[in-house]
C-alpha cells in the first residue's frame, strides 16, 4: 500500500514539475540568445569578446584583422624608423589600446595601494563648463597621466584604498561593500586645485558598439522620461556632447558619462586622453600651462595618428561581436529573468530594441538586439556619485552600461570587478551600490529570499 502511495505521489511530484517548467519555458522568447541579432557569435572562450560580426561584408574582414594589429599595437616615442607608429606621449596611461582593454575585455582597479592603475584612468576639472567641457585642472589637465616619454616628468602617482561597509538583507544574511577612495602624490606639476573634481572611470569591454551607434537618436529619446511622468521613479535623459567634426550638439551614446556621441570620437579620445597621441579628431595635446617640458617635447606641426590607421581602429571597435547567452532556457535562470522584469532593472536597463541604420555597417540594420541599456543618463545616488559633470551629466548621473557579456567577464578578463571604478567585486554587490533612481529596484531585490536572489543573478550571468 504504502509502495502505491509512494508511487503515486512521485508521479504527481513529477507531472507537477513538469507542468511547472513547461510553464517557465513558455517565458522563453524566440532567439533571445542572440544578443547581438545576426551580428552574435557563438562563443564561450577567453577570446569570446574578440571576435568580428559574421555577417561583414566586402573588405571589412580584412580591414578589422588589420585594426586588430594597431588595437594592439604599443605605440612608441617620436621620431622613430616607423613614423605612421609613433607619437606615444608625452604624458599618458598606456602604451596601447590594448593595455586598458586586454582582449577586449574589461579592466580592474588595483588590488593593493602600492600598485599602479593600469586599465583605471581620473578625469580631473574644476566646477566650471565651457562649450559642454569641463574645465581642466589648471596644472594637471583633463586626465591624470602617470606614465611620461623619457625627458618629460610623469605628474604622479595615485592609490587606492577601500573601506568596508557591511549590510544585512530582510531575511538576516549579510552583505559587505568596499567603497575606494584615492590618494594623489609624489605630484611633479605643483599642488592640484582645491576645487578639483575627480572622476575614475575603469576600462569597459568592447563588444556591441557599432550596433548601439545603429540604434536611432528617437528611440533614444522615447526611453527619456526627465519629469518622471509615469511615476516610476526613473527618469533617464539624454547627453548632448560637442560632435567635433560638425562642432554642434549631439547625444551622448558611449563612455560612462555618455559624453562621446561616436565610436570615431570615442576612438579619437582615448587616443588622446590615454595614449597622448593627436589626431585629425584631437589636434591638440593635453600639455597644461606649467608643463613647460610637456609642451617643448610635443612639437609636431601636425597631428600624429594618420587617418587611415583611426578608420581602421574604429571599424574594429565597431564591428566587435556580442556573444550569444549561455543557459537560457535553464529554469532558475527564466525565472531570474522574470524577477529582473519584476523588480523594474528593465526600467533603464532596456532588454530589447532595434537598430535603424549604420551609414557604415549596413550589416548592423534592422537588427533585433538585446544590450540591457537605454544609454541615458540616470541619477544613480550619493554613493555612486563622482561630483563632477561632464556635458549635460551631473555629479551623480551615470549613463546606464550595457550589460551583454557581463557573465563572460571572468572567462575573458579573469575578474568579476563591476560598476565605473570597478569597485563591486561581484555582481550582487553591484546590485546593492545602485541608488537614486534605482533605490525602489535595490530595496525590492533585497526584500526577495535567497533562492530568488541567486537567480537574479545566474540571470546576470547568463548576459
Amino acid at each position: 500500500m504504502n509502495k502505491i502511495y509512494m508511487a503515486c505521489l512521485g508521479m504527481l511530484l513529477l507531472a507537477s514539475c513538469q507542468s511547472d517548467e513547461g510553464s517557465i519555458l513558455d517565458e522563453l522568447e524566440p532567439q533571445e540568445q542572440f544578443l547581438g541579432g545576426e551580428t552574435s557569435v557563438i562563443d564561450e572562450s577567453v577570446n569570446a569578446f574578440g571576435q568580428a560580426a559574421p555577417n561583414l561584408t566586402g573588405n571589412k574582414d580584412l580591414e578589422f584583422v588589420t585594426g586588430n594589429a594597431f588595437f594592439k599595437r604599443n605605440w612608441v616615442t617620436a621620431p622613430s624608423s616607423t613614423e605612421d607608429l609613433d607619437g606615444v606621449g608625452p604624458l599618458f596611461n598606456a602604451r596601447s589600446c590594448s593595455s586598458c582593454h586586454d582582449k577586449d575585455g574589461r579592466g580592474a582597479p588595483p588590488l593593493d595601494p602600492t600598485e599602479e592603475p593600469v586599465s583605471l584612468l581620473f578625469r580631473l576639472s574644476i566646477a566650471e563648463q565651457i562649450d559642454w567641457q569641463p574645465l581642466p585642472d589648471p596644472n594637471y589637465g583633463g586626465q591624470f597621466n602617470h606614465l611620461s616619454i623619457l625627458g618629460v616628468e610623469p605628474e604622479g602617482k595615485v592609490s587606492v584604498t577601500y573601506d568596508e561597509i557591511s549590510g544585512n538583507y530582510p531575511d538576516g544574511a549579510t552583505y559587505s561593500l568596499r567603497k575606494p577612495s584615492y590618494h594623489f602624490y609624489d605630484l611633479h606639476y605643483g599642488d592640484m586645485s582645491p576645487n578639483l573634481m575627480v572622476s575614475p572611470r575603469i576600462a569597459p569591454h568592447m563588444i556591441g558598439l557599432g550596433l548601439l551607434e545603429a540604434v536611432s537618436e528617437q528611440t533614444l529619446l522615447n526611453y527619456t522620461d526627465e519629469a518622471d511622468s509615469d511615476g516610476d521613479g526613473i527618469s533617464g535623459r539624454a547627453n548632448y556632447v560637442e560632435d567635433v567634426v560638425t562642432g554642434l550638439p549631439a547625444i551622448g551614446r558611449f563612455g560612462w558619462k555618455a559624453n562621446q556621441p561616436s565610436v570615431r570620437q570615442q576612438v579619437a579620445g582615448a587616443f588622446l586622453g590615454d595614449i597622448g597621441i593627436t589626431s585629425a579628431l584631437f589636434p591638440n595635446q593635453d600639455c597644461a600651462t606649467n608643463q613647460l617640458d610637456c609642451q617643448e617635447a610635443y612639437s609636431e606641426t601636425g597631428y600624429e595618428l594618420t587617418d587611415q590607421i583611426l578608420d581602421r581602429v574604429t571599424l574594429y571597435s565597431a564591428a566587435l561581436a556580442v556573444p550569444r547567452r549561455r543557459n537560457w532556457d535553464q529554469p532558475n535562470v527564466i525565472q531570474g529573468k522574470l524577477l529582473f522584469d519584476d523588480l523594474n532593472c528593465s526600467g533603464c536597463h532596456i532588454t530589447k530594441m532595434t537598430t535603424a541604420s549604420h551609414l557604415d555597417f549596413p550589416e548592423f540594420d534592422n537588427q533585433t538586439i538585446r544590450p540591457f541599456t537605454d544609454l541615458l543618463l540616470h541619477d544613480m545616488g550619493e554613493g555612486l556619485a563622482d561630483h563632477r559633470p561632464d556635458g549635460l551629466a551631473t555629479g551623480t548621473e551615470w549613463r546606464t552600461p550595457p550589460l551583454w557579456g557581463i557573465g563572460l567577464f571572468p572567462v575573458v578578463s579573469g575578474h568579476t570587478f563591476y560598476l565605473h571604478d570597478g569597485r563591486a567585486r561581484n555582481l550582487e554587490e553591484a546590485i546593492l551600490w545602485h541608488g537614486g533612481e534605482a533605490s525602489a529596484s535595490v530595496s525590492a531585490f533585497k526584500s526577495l529570499n535567497q533562492t530568488e536572489r541567486n537567480q537574479v543573478l545566474q540571470f546576470l550571468e547568463s548576459l
